[in-house]
């Protein structure tokens, strides 16, 4: 990882992947010029479902949450580069895809609130995304490698 790069979780939800959005995404994060570092096709459970929306817990919607995000597979990825979780936030959109920019992923991709389609760290609460990443992935499943195009991504390579 270089001097400027942040790592950041992204989660395509269980309605993007059965809606085949996995490749659209990545290649969004990919355009945007962001490092792909893991990647993980997998089923959560429910004991990882409660320990990732645990701050959620006592909120009357948490159940339902639970129950939507191990409903079928989800695509569990690190991604890297400069402010990457403030940069992927942002080609999110606001969760309501109601309300979301056109341009952005949740925008272009969803209308209800309940299927938003994905999921990325918090760029206002300082280390989530480390812990979100410390959740899905062990250390050695995340690869360091050098972007050959970041000479052209970033001013100061």
């Amino acid at each position: 990882m270089s001097h400027h790069d942040e790592r950041t979780f992204v989660m395509v939800k269980p309605d993007g992947v059965q809606r085949g959005l996995i490749g659209e995404i990545i290649g969004r994060l990919e355009e945007r010029g962001l490092k792909l570092a893991g990647a993980k096709f997998m089923q959560i459970d429910e004991e990882l479902a409660h320990e990732h929306y645990g701050e959620h817990e006592d909120e009357p919607f948490f159940d339902g949450l639970v129950e939507f995000i191990t409903s079928g597979p989800v695509m569990a990825m690190v991604w890297e580069g400069a402010d990457a979780t403030r940069q992927v936030r942002q080609m999110m959109g606001t969760t309501d895809p109601a309300e979301a920019q056109p341009g952005t992923i949740r925008g272009d991709l969803g209308l209800d609130l309940g299927q938003n389609v994905i999921h990325g760290s918090d760029h206002e609460d300082p280390g989530a995304n480390e812990r979100e990443i410390d959740l899905f992935f062990d250390e050695d499943e995340l690869v360091d490698w050098e972007k050959s195009d970041a000479e052209w991504v970033y001013e100061d390579v």
